[in-house]
């Protein structure tokens, strides 16, 4: 890139030495050096703005993370009605989700038969909250980072169980401008055996 503009630049200085300082031989050639001299510059300059980089976009970093808490605050409706469907309108199609003693749900499809499982819990309780929210310097992806609680029914035992941890979800915004998770990631804090 700066290649092309030391190149670009070292042309038109010769081109407008050549021009202004050489003797003109008649009004003829004259006029063709008047005529010309712009359109020579004005092509050369346009090359030279072809190859530069365009600005970095301006992302208003608030206004982004306000999106994404909206949309967080959203999915807990979601769970607060058991409504699987609302959940998963919060996740890009392919995103993948990570919990602990399962394997990964990639996409939509796999996560909702476990989703739907889960929320038939009647003791089926979920808060989440976001302690931080980045934004990327693109504007086109993001994470947020924060804690959850969890209430349960073990489904071997038929005991309560009180969970809580900590959880990462990874955002990619979409053509329409809203934010789709696309990685869901928790881990709780409970040992493996899940005793408290």
């Amino acid at each position: 890139m700066d290649a092309l503009l030391r190149l670009t630049n070292s042309i038109v200085t010769s081109v407008v030495t050549s021009v202004l300082i050489s003797p003109m031989k008649s009004d003829k050639e004259s006029a063709v050096r008047k005529t010309h001299l712009p359109l020579m510059i004005g092509f050369l300059l346009g090359l030279a703005g072809c190859g530069s980089t365009p600005p970095a976009p301006t992302v208003d970093v608030a206004a982004e993370e306000a999106k994404i808490r909206a949309a967080e605050a959203d999915v807990m409706k979601g769970w607060a009605a058991k409504d699987v469907e609302k959940i998963l309108t919060s996740y890009a199609d392919d995103a993948t989700l990570m919990t602990p003693g399962m394997a990964p749900l990639k996409g939509k499809d796999a996560m909702r038969p476990v989703l739907k499982m889960l929320l038939e819990d009647p003791n089926l309780k979920l808060d989440f909250s976001a302690s931080r929210v980045e934004i990327a310097k693109s504007g086109d992806v993001a994470f947020s980072q924060g804690t959850y609680q969890m209430t349960v029914t073990d489904p071997k035992s038929k005991r309560t169980v009180n969970d809580k941890g900590s959880y990462v979800t990874g955002y990619k915004k979409q053509p329409d401008g809203n934010w789709k998770a696309v990685s869901d990631i928790n881990v709780s804090e409970l040992p493996p055996d899940g005793s408290s």
